[in-house]
């Protein structure tokens, strides 16, 4: 089962989102409080299981309605993905993949460890 840890620092407060092994699967942005921030779960736990996919790495990749993750190429040439609420908003990224099926992987893990994910402060 995967978990939220919230961290703050400098009076602002962020997640991130841990898989059942303790590797971190997403990230989020940085909120001004406490509250902003759990809503931030909120939107991820509820978004994440039913977001479509758009693979923006393949060549005439088809536009997808959000909640969506995006997978695309940063410029260090490493896969990365990002979940967009229902808004537009971002409101998880992750880390960079050597592979796309790494990347594609990391996203069925977002899938997974948000049903019913605790959430905990960074001690």
């Amino acid at each position: 089962m995967g978990k939220f840890v919230i961290r703050e620092k400098n009076d602002k407060f962020s997640f991130r989102l841990k898989a059942g092994n303790g590797e971190v699967i997403a990230t989020s942005q940085m909120y001004k409080s406490l509250a902003t921030c759990k809503a931030g779960i909120a939107s991820v736990a509820a978004n994440a299981p039913v977001a479509n996919l758009e693979n923006q790495t393949e060549e005439g990749y088809a536009a997808q309605k959000h909640p969506k993750f995006e997978v695309y190429m940063d410029n260090a040439g490493e896969f990365r993905f990002r979940l967009k609420a229902k808004n537009g908003q971002n409101i998880a990224a992750s880390e960079g993949y050597a592979s796309e099926k790494s990347c594609l992987n990391g996203i069925e893990s977002v899938r997974k460890n948000v049903v019913d994910a605790k959430i905990e402060m960074e001690e």
